[in-house]
């Protein structure tokens, strides 16, 4: 006679499954999270225009980064890596929910802009900036994120947002340009 999985008894066997195939020990992983976490994470809320969800895609990039079982060259594959599970991630969202409010102005962290010292205008810009680049298509937010503050390369950007390099410096062209005339400076 055939002996049949419970649910509990299914879940558990998935569960050992998922730990077997983690490759990396709990210290390295801290390590990597505390390295990458928090530029991951505003690339997450920049793009998709909403921290909660952010948040939710932060912790399923790091599920799908430690279940794929990768091997990594060095610090700059692995964050590549990172950002192109959740590009992926906010692509797969997008598609499950093709409309996403976006959020009110002075939700997002700018604080890669650079300051003047006038703390007021800075502010001022800083709203400006934010409520511009809400305007914008996800992947242009994407790219000039990418370029801008996280300082990523052209390679680099185009491995997170899935286009050909040779693509890389014309889209961010045009990305600067449409934000330059939504900021009326172009």
């Amino acid at each position: 006679m055939a002996h049949f999985l419970t649910d509990v008894e299914s879940f558990g066997a998935q569960a050992a499954e998922a730990d077997a195939t983690l490759q990396m020990d709990e210290a390295t992983f801290r390590a990597v999270y505390d390295r990458t976490a928090r530029p991951l994470w505003n690339y997450l809320r920049r793009v998709t225009g909403d921290a909660h969800v952010a948040d939710d895609l932060l912790q399923e990039t790091y599920y799908r980064f430690l279940r794929a079982q990768a091997s990594y060259e060095n610090d700059a594959h692995r964050r590549n890596s990172l950002f192109r599970i959740a590009t992926n991630l906010v692509h797969d969202s997008r598609r499950r929910a093709r409309v996403r409010p976006l959020p009110a102005a002075g939700d997002g962290d700018l604080s890669w802009v650079a300051d003047s010292g006038d703390v007021a205008a800075d502010v001022d810009r800083r709203a400006d900036l934010d409520r511009a680049m809400q305007q914008l298509k996800p992947r242009e937010r994407a790219l000039l994120w990418l370029a801008y503050a996280e300082g990523s390369s052209h390679r680099e950007i185009a491995a997170a947002v899935g286009v050909q390099i040779s693509s890389v410096k014309l889209l961010l062209f045009r990305a600067r340009k449409k934000l330059a005339r939504i900021l009326g400076t172009g």
